[in-house]
């Protein structure tokens, strides 16, 4: 049934009424034959993995660091999200019976858009964020500027993705700056993320104290 996959009972009908399979057969009958024989209409999604090859032993030191927070540092998880912008988006609501009141769709961002640059406090689990008309590796300093004055005396351990603008010298400069920065007093969280399906796709196990 691959080839049928995205067919409609229709398309489906009308495809094997040309090919003379059948003389004749409602949409009706057709779905009831594809229900008796397992088969049901479903949506389809898509996946893909990193091709980096040290994928596994990166993935293991976050999650290390995850259940194991360091006693003189914190855990902080940056990224972007955008581009935001208010636009009609369709969805439910209770209404009166009939036909729901439609929304133009709109074309043209005369104001722009934005984006949000983020980061989470794996300590407190609270958020500090910007909101910015770009997210280049010139608006990241800025955000990493704050959370350093946020937090003067701890270390900090950064975890980000690959995104390019986390890859840039001055980013990569900024933070060989205040990664020597140190404090006692940080109190990390534990069991960060214990649940999250990543952890059964290896082998990683988490290590109890």
């Amino acid at each position: 049934m691959t080839a049928f996959s995205t067919w409609s009972l229709a398309t489906l009908r009308d495809h094997l009424l040309d090919r003379g399979t059948v003389a004749t057969i409602s949409r009706e009958t057709l779905r009831r034959i594809l229900h008796a024989g397992g088969v049901s209409w479903q949506s389809t999604s898509t996946w893909k993995t990193s091709t980096d090859p040290d994928l596994h032993g990166e993935m293991h030191r976050i999650l290390d660091l995850y259940d194991h927070p360091p006693e003189q540092g914190r855990v902080i998880c940056v990224d972007e999200f955008g581009p935001l912008n208010l636009q009609p988006r369709k969805g439910r609501a209770w209404r009166p019976t009939g036909a729901p009141r439609r929304l133009r769709a709109t074309y043209n961002r005369h104001h722009g858009v934005m984006h949000m640059l983020a980061a989470l406090d794996l300590t407190s689990g609270k958020i500090h964020f910007r909101i910015r008309r770009r997210k280049r590796h010139g608006e990241l300093p800025e955000l990493l500027r704050s959370l350093r004055t946020r937090w003067p005396d701890q270390r900090l351990h950064l975890v980000m993705d690959n995104f390019s603008p986390h890859r840039h010298p001055d980013v990569h400069a900024w933070a060989a700056a205040y990664i020597r920065r140190r404090n006692a007093r940080a109190r990390p969280r534990t069991g960060f993320a214990t649940d999250s399906p990543i952890r059964t796709w290896t082998d990683y196990l988490i290590e109890v104290a």
